[in-house]
């Protein structure tokens, strides 16, 4: 029997765009410039090692969220516990949504997203360098 969806992912981002900040790729540029912000990169490692990352932006998969950002979490990261604004972005501007939602409906605060992602950044000519893993063993 096939599963019926009732509350779509259409549905879900537009739901957590309706609560929370946007902003435009020009001005993440700008305020990025500040030192009271935290660029957070919600991509998968390997889209990060495809395309590039913004530099000083702070790494956090989509999975590992929740976990990182919960302070009684034991994968606590005290990054997210600093007096700052949290800008979350993903490729394209849909993960970083919801992200960006889920870290404000934990508490989280002030957050932000960036419409249109790590593309919409890049080529709006926001700087952006090569990342490479480490290297094992």
């Amino acid at each position: 029997m096939p599963q019926t969806i009732h509350r779509g992912i259409k549905a879900l981002i537009d739901e957590a765009n309706a609560e929370i900040e946007t902003l435009s790729a020009t001005d993440a540029i700008r305020i990025a410039q500040g030192g009271d912000v935290v660029i957070v990169d919600i991509r998968d490692p390997r889209e990060i090692e495809r395309d590039g990352k913004i530099p000083g932006a702070f790494s956090c998969t989509r999975g590992m969220l929740e976990f990182w950002i919960d302070p009684a979490s034991p994968y606590a990261k005290p990054i997210f516990q600093e007096d700052k604004k949290f800008i979350f972005h993903c490729a394209g501007g849909l993960r970083s949504a919801l992200a960006a939602k889920t870290a404000q409906d934990m508490g989280l605060k002030p957050v932000a997203h960036i419409a249109g992602g790590y593309a919409a950044w890049r080529d709006a000519g926001g700087p952006t360098e090569k990342w490479e893993p480490k290297k094992k063993g």
